[in-house]
């Protein structure tokens, strides 16, 4: 092969993204150049928090040539440090994979997946799509005559792997401390402008990065040791900072409650014109007999339906949709073409503060709030048939899963290498990280103008609040 020349992309985080004149390296270029890489430019990485933060217009494409970057350093990293026993082949894998490892993202990403699920749409899963296009097609073609038969699914392979399976080159690309999460942390605090959760020390907190060794099973006689990253003690602070930065992204950027209502209209217009679609009904949805979501609905089976689809297919049918037959699907449409979202109202929040603070306050809200989500859904099974009145949107995430919280390897945790050589899971020296409450949440949204479906919410807190004031 004919060495190309190197190539270099600028990036606002990175500054350079090199890939320079090797064999691998060009071959990776290629790679970007297809028009399956080339569909990430037009999925934006945060969705819809460009309605919330108007920075927010970053794509899967910039972020993923960021992973690869950043995977280039962690390998660099085990390289140096265990030099006797690096695995070329491995580091190959990981490097293609941390580049590929979002190729598979539909429009709007997560809330796309919300649809798929609803619908029992296999091919909106993002995990489902990257499988099958690293293995099928033009990037399996590029990988696999340059390295040899089997490249591209050994790349998927360690894309899919978990656990102990995985090892210290999976980690690269999916773990606690994997370069997916450092760049989009750092990534996403920069396009939106937050500052909640201070800067990531990503330099001091790779140059403070180890391989150390640990038993990859809660039970020791199972399997023995297997290599992973651990980080210094001096690096304690930074990878606090690295986790709590973690934890207030969530409200503030990924959860926010904007951003989520726009997710929920979304996720109702495409479960109705995907349906509408499918019972023969197109007509009502005013889509054309060729339009890429109409014949994704028509055959969500097929690859090429679903990497026909992006955020600008979604955003240039909202016209379209507007004008619609069907009542949800036109005014969901003009929704979001119009940025006029369903009013938030945060349940959770509100009964917490209703029912006061006491040593049950926890189990209390968690009855209440259940007892609200009953109400709310008969309210809606008799007065929503044709048009969802109330969104509810519920959720929680833990920014750092415990080992002793079910995970099945230390290899999942952050570890950390005392100054004695012992290397400890991260909440046996932090308090801090230790006393991290999981984000809950359990919001409802309704159309500003329906003082109806407001009502019932509101009667719905105010009658739990009653109910513990009469015990």
């Amino acid at each position: 092969m004919r060495m190309g020349k190197p190539q270099r992309i600028r990036d606002p985080l990175h500054n350079l993204i090199a890939f320079d004149e090797k064999q691998f390296d060009q071959a990776l270029w290629r790679v970007i150049q297809t028009p399956d890489f080339q569909r990430l430019r037009r999925i934006k990485q945060l969705g819809f928090s460009e309605l919330v933060y108007p920075g927010a217009t970053h794509t899967r494409f910039s972020h993923s040539l960021g992973v690869y970057h950043i995977a280039k350093r962690l390998l660099e990293i085990i390289r140096q440090k265990d030099e006797s026993d690096y695995n070329s082949s491995f580091g190959r894998y990981a490097k293609a994979a941390a580049l590929l490892h979002d190729i598979g993202h539909g429009p709007f990403s997560h809330a796309f997946e919300d649809v798929g699920k609803r619908l029992g749409f296999k091919l909106a899963k993002h995990e489902d799509v990257s499988d099958a296009v690293i293995r099928h097609r033009q990037i399996a073609a590029i990988l696999d005559d340059e390295f040899g038969t089997g490249f591209s699914a050994n790349v998927a392979d360690l894309i899919k792997s978990s656990g102990a399976s995985r090892g210290i080159y999976g980690a690269v690309v999916s773990s606690q401390f994997d370069a997916d999460r450092l760049d989009y942390m750092q990534r996403d605090r920069i396009m939106t402008g937050t500052q909640v959760g201070g800067s990531l020390d990503c330099t001091w907190l790779l140059s403070n990065l180890r391989i150390g060794e640990v038993d990859w099973s809660a039970d020791d006689s199972k399997g023995g040791k297997r290599k992973t990253f651990v980080l210094g003690p001096k690096a304690i602070h930074a990878s606090e900072a690295y986790i709590i930065g973690l934890f207030q992204m969530y409200p503030t950027v990924y959860f926010h409650k904007a951003t989520r209502g726009a997710e929920k209209l979304f996720s109702e217009l495409l479960v109705r014109a995907f349906s509408l679609v499918r019972e023969g009904d197109c007509a009502k949805t005013n889509l054309p007999s060729r339009h890429p979501l109409k014949l994704f609905a028509e055959e969500p089976e097929k690859l090429e339906r679903a990497m026909a689809l992006d955020d600008s297919v979604v955003m240039g049918a909202l016209p379209l949709l507007a004008e619609a037959e069907d009542k949800l699907v036109a005014d969901f449409a003009r929704r979001l073409l119009e940025r006029r979202l369903f009013k938030c109202i945060d349940v959770r929040e509100r009964l917490r503060h209703a029912l006061g603070k006491n040593e049950d306050s926890e189990q209390r809200l968690v009855i209440a709030q259940q007892a609200v989500k009953n109400r709310l859904g008969e309210w809606s099974a008799e007065h929503s048939q044709d048009f969802p009145r109330i969104l509810r949107d519920e959720g929680r995430r833990n920014p750092y899963k415990r080992f002793q919280d079910g995970q099945s390897s230390l290899l999942d945790q952050i570890l950390i290498q005392e100054p004695s050589g012992d290397i400890i899971e991260i909440t046996d020296c932090s308090e801090l990280i230790l006393s991290i409450r999981t984000f809950e949440f359990f919001r409802v949204y309704v159309a500003s103008d329906d003082s109806d479906a407001r009502k019932v919410v509101d009667d719905a807190i105010e009658e739990q609040k009653h109910v513990y004031e009469e015990r």
